[in-house]
């Protein structure tokens, strides 16, 4: 696989484009002006898009009853309309499709597709130049996990960063759905110090949290309100911060396949025990990353303690061995949102530095050393545990963003084939991903008059792009009402770009098929 364009050894990035410098990240609409940088690679789409709809909403509502009224300029008028002549229809023109509003109800009865009938519709697209040969797919009835398709859906393949779907099941397996994640103060061992302890949450607010939210929603504000009351009952005099940051290591660890731009240009965090909004440095999907996020907290802790009326000392520290959290004398908590809903923003807005959190939440669970392999691993035996085939899988951490990872797209369809069953606990995977020309990193996809157009609406799907690698792996209705998974992992390709359309074009084409098999 060829390397970024900033080096030779390591991968771009969560989804990159094209490995041109300056390159926009592909799991999402380029922004406006992006990020410079030898490196361009992916982070997140916001969490507040449907607020930020719902105030689109407000305001062109507000604009049309001023517009309607005469009162702005504007096409809309209470006034009689002039009657313009019809203009002639261009040859071959057609309207934009409808923009979609919601997934189609399932028919529990609607036939599956017929394989042969499947391969011809799909096999030609998986040929397309923008591809260069390398694609592999699988498709499976979600219902019944029943191959449908299989053009080299057993051989592994670069995954880029459809891997965070295997991080997000072992933490659905490992920790639950429902699990929230604490960040505590405690008296520390040393006289005169408390010590935050991070407990992996990278979502915390700088200020108050906000319980409805998922970044957000535990807040070092109220922390420290809980601290500073705490230690004034307890007549606390000068406190020092320290910084427990032993569930990644006691320090910032950065993966050895990132790309060196990586971090300032705002893709991922140095990984460590806790982060406020992961780790950047301003608002913004792309703003730049601090150099040590854990540290960052603790420092923006020291600040609101003091003013919060607590008697403050040195700047925040690292705790030693010596200065470990007292047992059991526990001082303030907080919680983050459930694993579920923290799941959703890494797989929606294909955050790095989040799934990289939860794969070594998984690790620390089964007793691994703190790196981004051996979590790695434990992922892969989380996945295994919960019944899914993981022959031929690689992993080399937990996000897709290093290399060194390899999948099968049929471990993918299979992983979905077992969330769609009743009952799994593997079940928030299919809710968490984002929809076709509507939210996360597919809001700008299937969107154009086309192929492709055929599953807005309808596919759920993780998207994947490293240099030279396009993935998407998901699940859509097809036209007879049947929910079917597929994974198409493409590892040799040229231009970002065309291999996404390519790669919708066939997800475009599993959704129109239609294809039962001929009665008699």
């Amino acid at each position: 696989m060829a390397g970024p364009p900033d080096s030779t050894t390591s991968s771009t990035t969560d989804d990159p484009v094209g490995g041109a410098p300056g390159a926009a990240p592909a799991d999402q609409a380029p922004p406006a002006h992006p990020p410079a940088g030898p490196a361009q690679r992916r982070s997140r789409r916001g969490p507040l898009a449907a607020a930020a709809a719902a105030a689109a909403v407000l305001l062109v509502g507000g604009y049309a009853a001023a517009d309607a009224a005469d009162a702005a300029p504007g096409v809309l008028t209470l006034a009689p309309a002039p009657v313009a002549p019809a203009l002639p229809v261009a040859p071959g023109a057609a309207a934009d499709p409808p923009r979609p509003t919601a997934l189609p109800q399932l028919d529990p009865s609607a036939p599956p597709p017929d394989p042969a009938a499947l391969a011809a519709a799909v096999a030609p697209l998986l040929a397309a130049p923008a591809l260069r040969g390398s694609a592999g797919a699988s498709v499976v009835d979600a219902t019944t996990g029943r191959v449908l398709l299989d053009e080299g859906g057993t051989e592994p393949r670069t995954p880029a960063s459809v891997a965070k779907l295997l991080t997000a099941a072992a933490a659905l397996s490992v920790l639950g759905p429902d699990t929230t994640l604490p960040t505590r103060v405690v008296v520390g061992a040393e006289p005169g110090t408390v010590v935050l302890v991070g407990g992996g949450d990278q979502l915390l607010a700088a200020g108050a949290g906000d319980p409805g939210a998922t970044t957000g929603r535990a807040g070092l504000a109220d922390l420290a309100d809980a601290a500073a009351a705490a230690l004034r009952e307890r007549g606390t005099g000068p406190v020092r911060v320290l910084l427990d940051d032993s569930l990644t290591g006691g320090s910032p660890q950065v993966g050895s396949g990132w790309g060196t731009g990586d971090v300032a240009a705002g893709y991922v965090a140095p990984l460590t025990s806790l982060a406020v909004d992961a780790g950047r440095t301003a608002p913004g999907r792309y703003a730049a990353r601090t150099p040590d996020p854990a540290l960052a907290a603790a420092d923006r802790f020291a600040d609101l303690l003091a003013e919060r009326g607590a008697s403050v000392g040195a700047p925040a520290a690292r705790a030693g061995a010596a200065s470990a959290p007292a047992p059991g004398d526990l001082l303030a908590e907080v919680r983050s949102a459930p694993v579920a809903d923290v799941v959703a923003v890494a797989l929606a807005e294909s955050d790095n530095t989040v799934a990289e959190s939860l794969a070594r939440l998984v690790g620390a669970a089964a007793g691994r050393p703190a790196g981004f392999a051996d979590s790695a691993q434990a992922v892969l035996a989380a996945v295994s545990a919960a019944g899914v085939d993981t022959t031929g899988v690689v992993l080399a951490d937990g996000s897709g963003l290093s290399s060194g990872s390899s999948a099968p797209p049929a471990v993918f369809t299979g992983l979905l084939a077992a969330a769609a069953s009743a009952g799994s606990p593997l079940a928030p995977l299919l809710p968490a991903v984002p929809v076709g020309g509507l939210t996360g990193t597919l809001a700008e996809r299937f969107t154009e008059p086309g192929a492709a157009s055929a599953a807005a609406g309808r596919v759920r799907a993780k998207t994947g792009s490293l240099t030279g690698v396009s993935s998407l792996v998901g699940t859509v209705v097809d036209d007879d009402g049947r929910l079917l998974a597929f994974a198409v992992l493409a590892d040799g390709t040229g231009a970002t770009d065309p291999a996404r359309a390519a790669l919708d074009d066939v997800v475009g084409a599993v959704a129109a098929c239609g294809c039962r098999a001929a009665a008699g």
